[in-house]
């Protein structure tokens, strides 16, 4: 019967070990599950702030390419009157502007 009562108690503090065991993991998790929450958070966080920047950055882009595109449109306007400017004047002979 001693030894019986030395094989609960035994088993008794086995048990008290592996619930103990099993809390821990609980907490452990919770945590990691905290964790992995606030890294989604951020995650998401950033991406809607880097896509904000990019959309930022390609309106920019746009508008810089128009104004090249305008500017360059002018360049071309003026070269060509130029040109015709320049014609004219061998044409008549004038040399004076």
């Amino acid at each position: 019967m001693g030894e019986e009562n030395g094989i609960m108690e035994e088993l008794r503090a086995r048990v008290r070990e592996l619930e103990e065991k099993v809390e821990a993991l609980r907490i452990s998790r919770r945590v990691l599950m905290n964790l992995i929450d606030s890294l989604e958070t951020e995650k998401r966080e950033q991406l809607t702030k880097l896509t904000t920047r990019v959309e930022k950055l390609q309106q920019n882009n746009c508008r810089y390419a128009k104004a090249i595109m305008c500017r360059n449109i002018r360049i071309t306007e003026l070269e060509e009157q130029l040109r015709v400017t320049s014609a004219a004047k061998n044409r008549t002979g004038n040399t004076f502007t």
